[in-house]
């Protein structure tokens, strides 16, 4: 039986489990909705299930529910994939243990060490909160003074763009990609940015699929920036995605994954 945790963040416009939903009811298959803030992790409701968490709001109460539902079920995501792709710093190390491109990064409590970063960077970089999302709290600076965030502080080169991309990676497998543009830093189009579906060369493929591998997830999506040689270089793994403007008939291949991961649990 699959079982599924709805995003929270679903709304009727944008509902992102409801279309996969559809997808397994177009295939005849059995799921049920199961609501996590009801889950008494010393009494799981399930056992022996896959369980699908389209999203989970980013607090330690739905983390370790899902944690404790991962004892007795196959979790899709799993967590710690959720976990480690909710974490910049984490994900970054992930990626450069499996020499994964990716800018290169500061992360320290010394703004000394973030105003060395940034004279050894061509005097810009970039500022990113360590849980942040959507795109929000991102700024280029050219001075420690312009940072006002307590510390930790995780600071990255600021690599010349006008697009990036998001690529959607199944089972390893980069399935859809779409180019983003707007005239900020940042092109989330969370964030005003413009998408649209493309294909996915070679090397943009080889990045992302290296990048899921790197973190180790079921599926998630990749941003990456162009680099002035041709190649990629990874900016951040999504564990709970977005398939906005994507060609790729992403619901059904998602819903298609789910089938596959519970009927190999079950042999």
């Amino acid at each position: 039986m699959i079982d599924i945790i709805p995003k929270p963040t679903d709304t009727p416009d944008d509902n992102s489990t409801g279309m996969v939903m559809e997808e397994l009811r177009r295939m005849n298959i059995r799921f049920k909705v199961l609501d996590l803030a009801s889950v008494d992790p010393f009494n799981l409701p399930v056992s022996g299930e896959t369980i699908w968490a389209c999203g989970i709001r980013q607090n330690g109460g739905e983390f370790e529910l899902l944690k404790a539902l991962e004892l007795e079920n196959h979790c899709v995501n799993s967590p710690e994939a959720i976990a480690t792709c909710a974490s910049k710093v984490t994900t970054t190390a992930k990626l450069i243990h499996a020499g994964v491109p990716t800018p290169d990064t500061c992360f320290t409590n010394d703004k000394d060490i973030v105003a060395e970063f940034l004279a050894a960077h061509g005097g810009k970089a970039v500022y990113k909160p360590v849980y942040g999302f959507d795109g929000n709290g991102i700024y280029l600076f050219d001075s420690v003074e312009r940072i006002t965030e307590a510390p930790p502080y995780y600071v990255q080169e600021y690599v010349k763009n006008d697009r990036d991309y998001r690529i959607f990676v199944i089972g390893n497998k980069a399935i859809g990609a779409i180019k983003r543009e707007s005239a900020h830093l940042t092109h989330n189009i969370h964030q005003g940015g413009y998408g649209c579906a493309v294909a996915i060369p070679a090397n943009m493929r080889a990045v992302a699929e290296a990048a899921a591998m790197a973190v180790g997830i079921d599926y998630c999506g990749v941003d990456l920036l162009p680099l002035e040689d041709g190649g990629y270089t990874v900016l951040e793994v999504n564990g709970t995605p977005n398939w906005h403007c994507m060609a790729a008939p992403i619901p059904k291949l998602l819903a298609a994954y789910l089938v596959e991961q519970d009927k190999a649990g079950r042999g």
